[in-house]
């Protein structure tokens, strides 16, 4: 793609072959999965058709416009160094028309610290044709290209994105000036060691790929991600400060028309090229106490570069560069240039994933059109990394370049804990491979996830390959890790970690820890690991994401809060009258249509196959009786023998839930009706029935619904659509007829009451039928399995509910989303997270004890936003937390085992405790008040 060649059709290379193209004066290095004959190449044209499978959770992020114009964008990314490759595996997982990787530079040893593509025998060779090697595989639809030579301007040309990364001031200069005269979205990222900066700065021109009017009339696009109630039609806005159309500012005020939710958020200026910004930068801060510190490290950049072009190196330790900032007005920190210059040679995994996922989120609203633009520089330092007491710096390689080689060994003896391999997961194992934790002697990394590899987890899990489908994501994760560092020491598990696993996560585990690390994506689990953090007194680093946003938090003993302090973990629910008769949202109608396949499909089957195996099935109270004993004698009734009976069934489900039940409704209250509910009210209008038209929705319903009859069932049908049609064209139904006095509860309380004045008298309870009638109950499948047609069920019934009551409908992929309460992902903010975790990491091993050396970071990477604050203290003038305790010995002074008693007088003695109660759980096993004889008899047991 791009290169302007044509390949015979009847020629195709081996497996193992790289092959060379000569273009444009310079080499190419392409893979097999790159050359591709007409056929494949047809197939990647029609990516616009985008793989569900693949890109799910994406695309609840960006949206199908979006996701499709990014499969129009080349991007160039320069520089295959840690940031580099990072940006790389970002961008090729999100899917854009193809990617070329530039580098002009050998492997070295100290690149191995930081770029996880590289080992030991590829030192000597050239970065970008290794890291191709590696980067094609993570994507099939994306090409991925090896460039070696110099950037000429002939070359560039044929990118959308140019991102440059670890380049000289002039590379930088050059590029920048050229992609601001054709258009080209120019993104600089650059990291020098860990601390004190990594800016990160994208200049977008003036393309067509971000316009802030549409249309004629012209139609403004709010860019916000949260629902705005404030606008309202009829309203008046002003515009001003607008950029690039200047036009729009200080107009007349102009009327508000609401179009809805926009399916992209568009920016709404333009920017200066790199020169116009080095000497006037614009620096995305939020704190702008810190406005001084960072335009330090923007000067302290400008100076590195002039250092290493006059001295042809990096400075080493304790070297000055203020020299090259005598001309700069603006005031300088320069203990922060001294420890600027100190690290710069340093090259560190979690900087690197931070900058590169940021960069690559840049080139993904470069390419999509969507979310808003960084406005020129973004810096960010981890100054809280290096030692809270000076150090010395023995030598420059990678890490141990910013911190040591003590520290590199204290690295290597850690042993850490990660609850999940998922998308969190794999880059905190990537990166703690890189860093080298637990690559040491007594170093250990246990890994656990229950879950095995799925198709869609491979746009955003980047351990995981496509020949990794349906094996352990543990498993797979530890073996890629090891094969990035064979030093790390990996061990993976396949154990939810819970109640039911403390035998095997218990004392002699969580004592031996050093750390754990979570990735999960439940909440409830999140608690229950903080809570086993706080008993065996071990800090956690926590993290998690939705879609561009992240959040990583650090709990250490003694110094923060502990983790689920002040959670509400209660899951959103909806009341029963609105899901029955007032829905207002499509998230009811879902809900509503999820909660019929339970009842059809899967409870009314289990109903029946208790009322046939189990005496003790009547033995139950009020309306739950009459409500199972009607829904057996349904059931036995109507067991279908072919199709058509199938479709019958479904037929008359149509009619009753579409109609005939809007119909009662709308009997008992009519629109018209002033004493209809609170909850009829706040519906808005009526709900109308629906009329049996041929449409695809209705059709969708039926064949749904007849399959997952026929499965219930146990009968094997076709499931062929014509003959479903042929019955129902033969079809015939009675006219619907109101029933008088049926009394519709309003209120949930009222839904209740109701339920339970029913009495067993009114139930008719059929009689077990000869033969063996055993259903099959079906369940929800997981999220990507849909296999029993329950979603399909599900999306048909929630659009027929919708427009019942007026509802704007969902399509299959949303419906999906609600249903299966599936969180949305992209990889660039969960490897922003990941880094940021293993910054925290470095401190805890450092053993920092100040709680301002600590960061808990929010990130929004859509706007872009990155709030970092300090962890919550827990202590706040308390004499007592839950990092407390009383260490006990097991042993009475003589040797023998403590007894209840003794346990008594040591903490009444040895801790001045007065001693009222003592519990375990929710075991009392010692209580003051007790009798004497009691006391006596429990005070006795060990």
């Amino acid at each position: 793609r791009g290169l302007n060649c044509t390949l015979s059709d009847d020629w195709a290379p081996s497996p193992d072959q790289v092959v060379v193209l000569q273009s444009f004066g310079a080499r190419y290095f392409l893979s097999p999965m790159c050359l591709l004959g007409r056929s494949r190449m047809n197939a990647l044209e029609s990516h616009l058709e985008i793989d569900e499978g693949l890109y799910s959770r994406q695309i609840y992020v960006l949206g199908y416009d979006a996701m499709q114009r990014m499969t129009g964008s080349s991007v160039l990314v320069s520089g295959m160094k840690g940031v580099g490759v990072e940006t790389a595996k970002n961008i090729i997982l999100a899917g854009v028309k193809s990617v070329t990787v530039h580098d002009q530079g050998d492997a070295q040893w100290s690149d191995l610290s930081s770029q996880f593509f590289l080992s030991e025998g590829d030192v000597g060779q050239n970065r970008a044709v290794v890291s191709q090697r590696h980067l094609a595989e993570l994507n099939s639809y994306v090409p991925v290209v090896a460039y070696t030579e110099e950037l000429s301007e002939k070359f560039l040309s044929a990118f959308q994105v140019v991102v440059l990364t670890n380049s000289s001031l002039e590379e930088q200069l050059r590029i920048s000036d050229f992609c601001h005269a054709n258009n080209i979205c120019f993104i600089l990222a650059d990291t020098k060691g860990l601390p004190p900066s990594c800016p990160s700065g994208p200049w977008f021109m003036a393309s067509s790929v971000f316009l802030p009017l549409q249309g004629c009339p012209g139609v403004v696009t709010i860019a916000c991600e949260e629902k705005q109630e404030h606008f309202e039609n009829g309203g008046m806005v002003t515009f001003s400060r607008v950029e690039g159309m200047t036009e729009l500012n200080n107009s007349e005020p102009q009327p508000v028309c609401v179009l809805g939710a926009p399916a992209d958020l568009m920016a709404l200026y333009f920017q200066e090229p790199l020169s116009a910004t080095l000497t006037h930068p614009k620096i995305k801060i939020k704190d702008k106490g810190k406005l001084t510190h960072y335009c330090t490290l923007h000067m302290a950049f400008q100076a590195l570069h002039a250092f290493q072009s006059k001295m042809g190196r990096l400075p080493r330790p304790r070297n000055q560069v203020t020299q090259d900032l005598a001309g700069w007005q603006a005031p300088l920190d320069e203990e922060l240039v001294r420890a600027f210059a100190a690290v710069s040679a340093g090259d560190l995994s979690p900087i690197n994933a931070v900058i590169g996922a940021m960069a690559a989120q840049e080139v993904l609203k470069a390419a999509s059109g969507k979310f808003t633009p960084l406005d020129q520089w973004f810096y960010f330092d981890a100054w809280e990394c290096l030692p809270e007491q000076e150090h010395s710096v023995p030598r420059y390689d990678g890490q141990i370049a910013v911190f040591g080689a003590d520290f590199q060994e204290r690295l290597g003896q850690q042993k850490y804990f990660v609850v999940g391999a998922g998308a969190i997961g794999c880059e905190l194992l990537k990166n703690f491979g890189m860093i080298g934790l637990a690559a040491g002697k007594g170093g250990r990394i246990t890994v656990t996830d229950m879950d095995t590899i799925e198709r869609s987890n491979l746009n955003r899990q980047f351990l995981f390959r496509p020949q990794d489908v349906s094996k352990q994501k543990s498993e797979v994760a530890a073996a890629a890790v090891r094969h990035m560092n064979p030093y790390t020491n990996v061990t993976a598990h396949q154990d939810c970690l819970g109640p039911d696993t403390e035998q095997l996560y218990g004392d002699n585990f969580f004592l031996g820890l050093d750390g754990v690390a979570t990735a999960l994506d439940n909440p409830q689990a999140r608690v229950y690991v903080g809570e086993r953090c706080v008993q065996y007194l071990k800090p956690l680093l926590d993290s998690g994401t939705e879609g561009t946003k992240g959040h990583v938090q650090v709990f250490v003993p003694f110094l923060t809060e502990s983790y689920g302090h002040a959670m509400d973990l209660a899951e959103k629910t909806y009341p029963l009258c609105t899901l029955r008769h007032f829905p207002t949202a499509i998230q009811h109608t879902l809900q509503w249509a999820r909660d019929q396949f339970e009842g059809l499909f899967k409870k009314s089957a289990e109903n029946v196959n208790s009322f046939l195996q189990d005496s003790n099935f009547l033995k139950v109270s009020g309306g739950e009786a009459l409500e199972k004993l009607e829904l057996v004698h349904s059931s036995l009734q109507e067991k279908p023998l072919s199709w058509g009976e199938c479709v019958a069934w479904a037929r008359r489900l149509w009619e009753q839930l579409f109609r005939n039940d809007i119909q009662q409704l709308l009997y008992n209250f009519p629109p018209d009706h002033v004493r209809h509910s609170p909850s009829y009210r706040k519906s808005g209008s009526s709900p109308s029935p629906l009329f049996p038209l041929p449409l695809d929705t209705h059709m969708a319903f039926i064949l749904a619904a007849s399959r997952l009859f026929a499965q219930t069932h146990r009968l094997q049908v076709s499931g062929d659509e014509v003959a479903a049609r042929q019955v129902l064209l033969v079809l015939c139904l009675p006219p619907f007829q109101p029933c008088q006095g049926l009394h519709i509860p309003t209120t949930d309380q009222e839904l209740k009451e109701t339920s339970d004045t029913v009495v067993m008298s009114q139930c008719k309870i059929p009689s077990p039928p000869p033969l063996n009638l055993s259903l099959i109950p079906l369940s929800l499948a997981p999220q990507d399995d849909n296999s029993n047609f329950h979603l399909n069920f599900i999306v048909a019934a929630s659009n027929l509910r919708a427009e019942n009551y007026g509802i704007p409908t969902a399509d299959w992929l949303q419906s999906k989303r609600i249903v299966g309460r599936i969180v949305p992902a992209i990889a660039t903010t969960t490897a922003a997270v990941a880094g940021l975790v293993c910054l925290e990491l470095y401190k805890l091993v450092w053993g920092h004890k100040d709680l301002g050396s600590y960061r808990q970071s929010f990130l929004r990477l859509a706007e872009p936003i990155f709030s970092v604050s300090l962890p919550h203290s827990q202590f706040c003038q308390k004499t007592w937390t839950c990092w407390d305790r009383i260490e006990v010995p097991g042993v009475t002074g003589s040797g023998e085992e403590m007894t209840l008693g003794d346990l008594r007088d040591h903490l009444q003695k040895e801790h001045g405790l007065a001693l009222r109660m003592l519990l375990y759980r929710e075991a009392v096993l010692y209580a003051a008040f007790w009798s004497s004889e009691k006391l006596k008899e429990q005070l006795a047991n060990r």
